[in-house]
């Protein structure tokens, strides 16, 4: 295992709220280690909340199904699915057992919007419910420093109607003036 600079985020990290978690990953690093040995190390820049407890925009909001399963489980966990038959997005599993929220990691440094997000990480299908605590190929390192952001509407969610389509849940880096 390659030594990391800040440090792996432990489960108990994810084992939140979804609302404290997906501000609190804004300015973490997010690592890929590919199966050539070659690693990639970027800043998360951006992430959308998905609250399972009613929440019409989150894909547990109509229970477990074979395709939401891991987000029922223990936080710590990536849920990736395929949209639109190409594109991979990448979340991470947030709050205690039989919750069923996670957060859409939407950007990076310089890799602005998940199916990007998904492709430059070569996302596949085996990531599904990946340990992020083990993993040898993802996981979050920490960095201490304070992060300012923004809140937004998320986007995309159009079919769920209101109140989920005006929510603040989605959270943006800024940078300092």
């Amino acid at each position: 295992m390659r030594s990391m600079k800040n440090g792996r985020i432990p489960n108990s990290f994810f084992q939140r709220d979804v609302l404290e978690v997906a501000p609190a990953l804004l300015g973490k690093t997010l690592v890929r280690c590919f199966d050539d040995g070659t690693t990639l190390r970027l800043c998360i820049t951006e992430t959308e909340a998905y609250r399972g407890d009613g929440d019409r925009a989150c894909h547990a909001s109509k229970g477990r199904t074979p395709r939401t399963d891991v987000m029922f489980r223990e936080g710590g966990l990536v849920y990736v699915y395929l949209i639109y038959g190409i594109h991979w997005l990448l979340n991470l599993v947030t709050g205690p057992e039989g919750e069923a929220s996670a957060v859409l990691i939407r950007c990076l440094d310089g890799v602005s919007g998940p199916g990007k997000v998904g492709k430059i990480l070569q996302l596949d299908r085996t990531f599904y419910a990946e340990d992020l605590s083990q993993s040898p190929r993802l996981w979050i390192e920490d960095n201490p420093d304070p992060v300012a952001f923004e809140t937004l509407p998320r986007i995309g969610i159009h079919y769920a109607g209101e109140p989920w389509i005006s929510k603040p849940w989605r959270f943006v880096k800024t940078t300092p003036e």
